[in-house]
C-alpha cells in the first residue's frame, strides 16, 4: 500500500526567522495581504506591528481581519471572506495559534470556491487550491501552519468540522520562537499538550509510516522534556525554541498519518460547549490511548522510552501503563484540569450525542481500534471523573 507525504512547500523555523518572511514573501509576487489574527493579538498586544512593519518595508499593501475567536466559526469565516474582497486582496496570511490559521484557510478556500464552507466538510472535498496563505506562528501546539487540516465550528450544529485536503496546506509557515515568548503559562500548557497528543495519535494510527514515526518520537522526547521548563518561565529562550520544532515535528507526523479518538472526541467538546482544545485532548489523550493499547501496546513501547522511561525491563503492557502515567504526570505538571468536571457546562446527560457526532468526525478514521458508541460514551464518562 502508498502512503503520502504532506508539507508546505516552504518553511522556516528558529529565531528570528520572521525578518526572513519578508524576502519570501517579496517574492511570492502579490500586491495586498488580508491579515486574519484575533482582537487580543491585534488590539491589545499590538502583536501584529511585527507584520506590518514587514509588510511595509517591502511594499505590499494589507488589511486587517481580527474577528476570528476560538473556535472559529462559519460566521467569522464569512466575514473575513467579504473583507477579503472589498479589500482585492491576492493572498492572505495568518498571524496567531490555530484558530486564525484555521480561520484563513476557511476563507482562502472561500476565495477560490465560493459556495458555503460546511460544503467542504470531510476529506479532500476542493477541487482547486485555496488563495495563497502565509501562516505566521504565535503558538507551540496546533501545527495549523503547516498541515492541510482546518476545524470550523458550525455554530447551527453545535459541531467541529474537520476540513481535510492537500489544497488547504499554507504556501509557507513562519515559526519564530521569539514571537512565542509572549504566551502565558496557561496557553502554553494547552498548546503544548496538544502538540503531545498530535504525536501520540500520529505514532499509533493505522496510517503511520517509519517517516511519520521518526518525527512523532522525537516531537514526545522533546515535549517531555521542554514544556514544563517553558509553561514554568515563558523567557527560557532553549525551551521555547524546542518547543517550537517538537510542535512542527508533531504536525509532520499528523498532517500525513492523521489522528484519532482524541481529536474526535474533544472536536465534539469545542463545538458543544465552546471549551478550549488542547485542554480537551490533554484530558482525553490517557483515557482514549488506555483504550487503544488493548490493540497496539507494542506501540507504547517507543513512547515510553521517548518521554524518559526504561524500558528494558518492560512488557509492552507494563510500558503502555507507564507512558499512560508519564502523560498524567505531565499533564499536572503543567496544570491542566484533572477531568472535564471542571467545566461546569459539562453534563454526562450529552455524551450520548457527543459521541454520535465523534463516529463522524474524521479524524477518528485511523484510531487503531475502532470503538463501538457505548465505548465512546464510556471514555467521554471515564473522562468526566477521574
Amino acid at each position: 500500500m502508498a502512503y503520502y507525504f504532506f508539507m508546505p512547500a516552504v518553511n522556516i523555523l528558529g529565531a528570528g526567522g520572521l525578518a526572513d518572511a519578508g524576502t519570501e514573501i517579496q517574492g511570492l509576487g502579490f500586491k495586498k495581504a488580508l491579515i486574519v489574527t484575533d482582537a487580543p493579538l491585534h488590539r491589545e498586544l499590538k502583536a501584529t506591528s511585527v507584520v506590518m512593519d514587514v509588510l511595509d518595508e517591502i511594499g505590499v499593501a494589507y488589511a486587517v481581519y481580527d474577528g476570528v475567536e476560538p473556535n472559529p466559526t462559519t460566521a467569522q469565516v464569512d466575514a473575513g471572506k467579504a473583507l477579503l474582497k472589498r479589500e482585492n486582496c491576492d493572498f492572505i496570511i495568518s498571524f496567531g495559534g490555530g484558530s486564525p490559521h484555521d480561520a484563513a484557510k476557511a476563507i482562502g478556500i472561500l476565495a477560490t470556491h465560493g459556495g458555503d464552507i460546511r460544503d467542504f466538510e470531510g476529506l479532500n472535498k476542493l477541487t482547486k487550491p485555496m488563495m495563497p496563505l502565509v501562516a505566521i506562528n504565535t503558538t507551540a501546539g496546533t501545527a495549523s501552519e503547516m498541515t492541510r487540516f482546518a476545524i470550523i465550528t458550525d455554530e447551527t450544529r453545535h459541531v467541529k468540522m474537520a476540513i481535510v485536503d492537500w489544497r488547504t496546506t499554507p504556501t509557507l509557515s513562519v515559526d519564530d520562537p521569539d514571537l512565542m515568548a509572549a504566551m502565558p503559562p496557561a496557553l502554553t500548557a494547552a498548546t503544548g499538550m496538544d502538540a503531545l497528543t498530535h504525536a501520540i495519535e500520529a505514532y499509533v494510527s493505522t496510517a503511520a509510516t517509519p517517516v511519520t514515526d521518526s518525527a512523532a518520537l522525537h516531537a514526545v522526547k522533546l515535549i517531555s522534556g521542554y514544556l514544563a521548563r517553558a509553561v514554568k518561565d515563558g523567557q527560557d529562550s532553549e525551551a521555547r525554541e524546542m518547543m517550537t520544532y517538537a510542535e512542527f515535528l508533531a504536525g509532520m507526523a499528523f498532517n500525513s498519518a492523521s489522528l484519532g479518538y482524541v481529536h474526535a472526541m474533544a472536536h465534539q467538546l469545542g463545538g458543544f460547549y465552546d471549551l478550549p482544545h488542547g485542554v480537551c485532548n490533554a484530558i482525553l489523550l490517557p483515557h482514549v490511548q488506555a483504550f487503544n493499547a488493548q490493540a497496539v501496546p507494542e506501540r507504547f513501547v517507543e513512547i515510553a522510552a521517548a518521554m524518559g522511561i526504561d524500558t528494558r525491563d518492560l512488557s509492552p503492557t507494563e510500558c503502555a501503563d507507564a507512558a499512560l502515567q508519564a502523560i498524567r504526570d505531565l499533564s499536572a505538571e503543567v496544570n491542566i484540569p484533572p477531568d472535564l468536571a471542571a467545566f461546569d457546562m459539562v453534563r454526562p446527560d450529552d455524551f450520548s450525542i457527543l459521541a454520535d457526532n465523534a463516529m463522524k468526525d474524521a479524524c477518528g478514521a485511523t484510531n487503531p481500534k475502532q470503538p463501538t458508541k457505548d465505548e465512546v460514551i464510556s471514555l467521554f464518562q471515564a473522562a468526566y471523573q477521574c
